[in-house]
């Protein structure tokens, strides 16, 4: 019953939209670019690998871009490939301005051009948050001893992928019409999207032994 009020009291109608403010709090607008004082910030390679994937490419089962990898020596996973899998995925794709306004945008789409949602990686014992704009990841907690050894259960040529989102980033806009957003099933697919085709990307780009293995299962938020 929560759902289905809300729900009412927040839809558009034929003859009038959803209560708002009616405005924008320039004031308070949130920062686009999430990050942590004081920590340990690790830069990524920017350089790409000089693959030619077919577009088509991307789009393959998961069998079959598993079967190109097959039998092919390819390097550890290492900062290169993890940092080309969050550019293609989660990083910035430009730089626009109009007057003295300047803003990204990025890989993935976002309503609004708000991107509530932050990328997080596990590995090397490690687990770090990816800053877009530095393209770099900070670290936030460095495995105890006893979490190393559950850890080492885990390949070394895989890494973890978490996607969190910021309510206030979509709330500043849409007030309390966010919650429509942030849960929404087309928003979760999107970054699944992203982090699915730059994963297929790299699997054939591996394929031609230009990057490490990434198998889709390192891919799943």
């Amino acid at each position: 019953m929560i759902a289905i009020r809300y729900h009412d009291s927040t839809k558009h109608h034929f003859n009038r939209f959803a209560p708002s403010l009616g405005y924008l709090d320039w004031a308070n607008q949130p920062d686009p670019f999430r990050r942590y004082d004081g920590a340990v910030m690790h830069e990524l390679p920017r350089d790409s690998p000089a693959a030619t994937v077919p577009y088509t490419a991307l789009f393959d089962p998961p069998s079959q871009r598993l079967d190109q990898v097959t039998g092919v020596p390819s390097p550890s996973i290492d900062d290169g490939s993890i940092g080309e899998f969050l550019r293609c995925s989660m990083g910035l794709s430009a730089w626009k301005r109009y007057g003295q306004s300047r803003w990204a945008l990025r890989v993935n789409p976002s309503s609004g051009n708000l991107h509530p949602t932050e990328a997080w990686i596990v590995h090397d014992g490690r687990v770090s948050h990816y800053a877009p704009r530095e393209h770099a990841l900070e670290e936030r907690c460095v495995f105890d001893s006893r979490d190393q050894q559950r850890a080492s259960s885990v390949p070394a040529e895989y890494f973890l992928v978490a996607l969190t989102s910021i309510t206030w980033r979509e709330a500043w806009k849409y007030g309390e019409r966010a919650f429509r957003y942030l849960p929404a099933r087309h928003r979760a697919c999107h970054r699944r999207d992203a982090v699915g085709r730059c994963d297929a990307w790299l699997a054939d780009a591996a394929a031609a032994g230009l990057v490490g293995p990434a198998d889709r299962r390192a891919a799943r938020p």
